[in-house]
């Protein structure tokens, strides 16, 4: 079982209180207050879920691989008449008018909203005490996450660690992202204090494995390897996670498939996971409709539209060696039509989140925000960068034998083994590439890396150092001249 958002309590929260976290917009507030809303236990469980509740939507999780893919070599957009909003990403000529790094920006802030709103009222409710801290510690956990995302997009932002007034809200400018940063490791420390898991009935939450994990890739992301060396040591020391294996005795990717089939949730491999549920409850996902070629009608998915979103590019599907079963089940060149004799179409597309949506945008693919693999990659990556290049291939080697169709524990003959540390760096680099393949960590990589320009311009991109992050918004310019603007150069549209 999965995470069971309480529909009425975000109903509630809906009304009561998601415009006042708009504060940067300086949006009215609605009739219902938030005083009268936060009496009772019921009421800190429900804000706490609705915090939890709000990171499935479209602004945040639902479209991150606008943020995370794009960008990257491996995929583009689909480019429809005068809408160019993803166009602009895959390009580097983000306007500070588009409509996702403002939609992104307002929906981040709501969710930290809600969190401080929660942090900041907990104390006057009468509640356990246990659980009060443990919602206190999955609050920080969620502000956390949300900071890396908006610091990682935008660089210096607005650091809001308590409720604020709309008038307050004018003198809100941008923290440099080193402030912004020691805060997300503080509340990420502060976090580990976390359950190591919960019952069933409420698997989804903020682990303490989650903040340790989450922990690991800011400090990569900071090139502080020997924090992260530790703390993603604890994680894989633990015991509690895993990567699923593939079945014994023939080449096969079961275990790979595992990870993301809709009706695994929450494996040993899934550290921290977006909970999607499809059945009409407003809390399925998007990906499988989203991502489907455009025109594909029932041959992709059976129900719902089709996106044509996120479009693998030819580079990614060449970057998978001869024999690597992750790359079919990844991404496709394209479908047999049932409306054509099952003529072959080319139209490459993501199939790693597929489902039977229950109706249109409504699957239950999970989104993986951290997953065991991508642990075991980070720590490979910080074992080679702290001198111990030989151990790290260990590391590494386990999910390449499992894209090969291996166990992972298994010496296999595609195995690879250097001492050589700038080796290592590209042999990890293409790992997490195909491992982690359209799960939006390849653009990040790149830039936490130093390689973004250099990969990125050797495929024919335009792009600067200022391309790596994006415009704020101008919307939030506007409503407070105060906040500066990034210096973001346009190389070319081409």
């Amino acid at each position: 079982m999965k995470l069971k958002y309480n529909l009425i309590a975000i109903a509630l929260l809906g009304i009561g209180f998601s415009s006042c976290s708009d504060f940067l917009e300086q949006n009215p507030q609605t009739d219902l207050s938030e005083n009268d809303f936060y009496k009772t236990a019921d009421d800190i469980t429900s804000a706490v879920n609705g915090a939890y509740s709000s990171m499935q939507e479209s602004n945040i999780y639902g479209n991150w691989y606008v943020f995370g893919e794009i960008p990257s070599d491996n995929t583009r957009n689909q480019l429809s008449g005068s809408v160019t909003s993803q166009d602009e990403f895959d390009k580097f000529y983000i306007d500070t008018q588009n409509s996702y790094i403002a939609d992104f920006w307002k929906a981040a802030y709501k969710v930290i909203n809600r969190t401080n709103t929660v942090l900041g009222r907990i104390d006057g409710i009468t509640i356990n005490a246990d659980l009060a801290n443990r919602y206190k510690l999955e609050c920080k956990f969620i502000r956390a996450l949300m900071y890396f995302n908006l610091v990682r997009v935008y660089g210096d932002v607005p650091l809001v660690l308590k409720e604020i007034s709309i008038s307050e809200s004018y003198d809100i400018l941008r923290e440099p992202k080193d402030n912004v940063y020691n805060q997300i490791i503080a509340d990420l420390k502060e976090a580990q204090g976390l359950p190591a898991s919960y019952p069933t009935a409420e698997d989804g939450r903020a682990t303490q494995g989650a903040a340790k994990a989450l922990l690991g890739k800011v400090y990569m992301t900071l090139h502080k390897y020997a924090e992260a060396e530790a703390i993603l040591g604890e994680v894989i020391n633990s015991g509690r996670y895993g990567l699923l294996e593939n079945t014994a005795g023939s080449l096969n990717i079961d275990g790979y498939k595992d990870v993301f089939s809709p009706v695994n949730h929450n494996s040993k491999e899934g550290i921290f996971e977006i909970q999607f549920l499809k059945g009409g409850y407003g809390e399925g996902s998007n990906y499988a409709n989203n991502f489907a070629p455009e025109n594909s009608g029932t041959n992709v998915v059976t129900v719902g539209g089709t996106g044509g979103n996120n479009i693998p590019e030819m580079d990614i599907y060449n970057a998978y060696e001869e024999g690597d079963l992750r790359r079919d089940f990844s991404m496709s060149l394209g479908y047999n039509d049932n409306r054509k004799n099952d003529e072959w179409v080319e139209s490459r597309y993501v199939r790693k989140f597929m489902d039977v949506p229950y109706q249109g945008n409504d699957a239950s693919n999970n989104y993986p925000v951290i997953r065991y693999a991508d642990v075991i990659l980070m720590y490979a990556e910080a074992l080679n960068q702290n001198g111990k290049t030989a151990e790290a291939c260990k590391y590494l080697n386990m999910t390449r034998r499992r894209g090969f169709g291996y166990q992972t524990t298994e010496t296999s003959p595609v195995d690879l083994q250097t001492t050589d540390k700038t080796q290592f760096e590209r042999m990890v680099e293409q790992e997490r590439r195909v491992e982690l393949a359209f799960e939006n960590h390849r653009w990040f990589d790149l830039i936490r890396t130093g390689r973004a320009v250099e990969v990125m311009k050797s495929k024919g991109f335009s792009l600067n150092e200022t391309n790596l992050t994006c415009p704020i918004p101008q919307k939030q310019i506007d409503v407070n001249p105060k906040l500066t603007q990034n210096d973001y150069k346009i190389e070319s549209r081409n």
